[in-house]
């Protein structure tokens, strides 16, 4: 019988001891978490939008920005090691609780819309032999992922270290095929077709809006560096958190852009555009054959499955240290005797499992969950690097240790600034979609506020929730008069 099963709450009195994790498990949680749907589909989004030239400069512009990120998840981790659950409390600490709350929010509902990716990718993969499944978005496969969906969420409340210790395991098999890709990729490179490509394609537009295009798609792909801060408190040593967060980052970024740039060598630019989801699997095929398809699939599919495995562990650990710190209801502060937030994880599986139907109403049921996965993360991203900014300017005030470097300021200026222009590059459709999530959210920090007899809001507070209640309004009224469309 578990904690929640008695309605009692995990406490720092008698709570069972959190599950340690090393810095190669935590690492493993960092790529397992970034090396998922995206890295698969990345051919095909990336020639919709632009061609070879506009794919370096995103990739350096998206580099250099999430590695800013990074260095910004391990200072902070390093300077406030009193701070759990990474994103969320880096927010409620630099901005007050009700921004905080905002960030926990939307990190987590980011997260449960990029599961919903990875279900539809793996629909649309296994489509490609049963058309039944279509593009992921059947009614057959609605209702098959739904089953992986609940699937998952029993796996998960066996217990935190079991559900590590596959992640890991998972996180090395996913590795192969990618490798494997992009070796034969080079392998097949046809440097005349490259070089037709670098460019872009009649469709394509200007330079500037070729490397506009491609934003969300690189920050869907990165999301996940600041895994190892979101799981903080199970880390056997402090400094790990930093160390698995660049170690992570700098592995991933060179699969990425390897994957994106040897493409443009097997095929015509508008080919690659028309290719279906996963086109990871349709340039190999072209490069080699049919078996080179089937490989990727089964490679996707086993990665897919292992980032929803790390990605739900991340999305429930943020409603449970967020109710901890009675910034949620109490209810989702409870775990079981397996160190499992097991409330936190059956809401985060039922947002996913809406979130799943939704997608049947999109025009491309994969692009839009991705796009939206990325707008959701971008403010919870920029208060973080805004956090790092208020540490670098005044150390003292921040309750941190020790005088700030000229370093830390800059990388976080330049983390702010990053996460500024992605908001720019997501588009108000994207931003009025977040709000209609975001304003609803209220009354889960109105109901702790309540249990704790505390006033619901301050000035500033009411300001904020008015313009979030605004811009969902306005979304809303967009979709239904057909302003912005799913």
């Amino acid at each position: 019988m578990t904690h929640a099963d008695t309605g009692t709450e995990t406490s720092s009195g008698g709570a069972p001891p959190a599950a340690k994790l090393t810095l190669l498990t935590l690492t493993a949680m960092v790529v397992g978490s970034m090396v998922g749907a995206g890295v698969f589909s990345l051919p095909r989004r990336f020639a919709q939008e632009t061609g070879v030239a506009g794919a370096l400069i995103a990739w350096a512009v998206a580099g250099f920005g999430m590695l800013m990120l990074a260095f910004v998840f391990q200072t902070l981790a390093v300077r406030r090691p009193d701070l759990d659950a990474g994103v969320y409390a880096y927010a409620k600490a630099g901005f007050g609780e009700y921004l905080g709350f905002f960030s926990a929010f939307g990190y987590w509902a980011s997260a449960c819309v990029g599961n919903v990716t990875y279900w539809v990718l793996i629909m649309s993969t296994i489509g490609a032999i049963a058309p039944a499944l279509g593009d992921g978005d059947t009614a057959l496969a609605i209702v098959l992922s739904s089953v992986g969906l609940w699937g998952f969420f029993l796996l998960i409340r066996r217990g935190v270290k079991e559900a590590a210790a596959i992640n890991r395991i998972v996180t090395v098999a996913k590795l192969v095929p990618i490798i494997v890709f992009i070796v034969l990729a080079l392998f097949c490179f046809e440097p005349s077709v490259f070089a037709d490509n670098w460019g872009g394609a009649d469709y394509a537009g200007s330079l500037f809006n070729q490397v506009r295009g491609t934003m969300l798609a690189t920050v869907f792909v990165f999301l996940g560096v600041e895994g190892a801060s979101v799981y903080s408190r199970h880390a056997k040593r402090r400094e790990d958190v930093g160390r698995a967060t660049l170690l992570g980052f700098l592995s991933v970024f060179a699969i990425f852009a390897s994957v994106t740039i040897v493409s443009y060598g097997i095929l015509p630019m508008a080919e690659i555009a028309e290719l279906r989801q996963p086109s990871m699997a349709g340039v190999l095929e072209a490069a080699v054959g049919t078996w080179g398809k089937v490989f990727v699939s089964v490679g996707l599919i086993v990665s897919v499955l292992g980032a929803y495995l790390a990605w739900t562990l991340m999305a429930a650990e943020v409603l449970f240290v967020a109710a901890k710190d009675e910034d949620m209801p109490r209810f989702l502060g409870r775990s079981s005797g397996d160190d499992v937030p097991v409330p936190a994880l059956l809401m985060t599986t039922a947002l996913s499992q809406v979130v799943l139907i939704v997608t049947a109403f999109s025009d491309d049921a994969f692009n839009f969950a991705l796009d939206l996965t990325s707008a959701l993360s971008l403010i919870p991203f920029l208060l973080a690097a805004g956090f790092a900014v208020k540490i670098a300017l005044r150390p003292q005030a921040e309750n941190v240790a020790g005088s700030s470097t000229r370093r830390e300021l800059v990388v976080g200026v330049l983390a702010t600034l990053y996460t500024a222009f992605l908001l720019y590059a997501a588009g108000l459709k994207f931003v009025l979609v977040s709000f209609i999530l975001y304003a609803p959210a209220t009354f889960l920090f109105i109901k702790a506020r309540r249990e704790q007899n505390r006033r619901l809001f301050s000035p500033a507070e009411a300001v904020i929730c008015a313009v979030s209640v605004v811009g969902a309004v306005i979304g809303v009224v967009a979709l239904a008069v057909g302003w912005i469309e799913l």
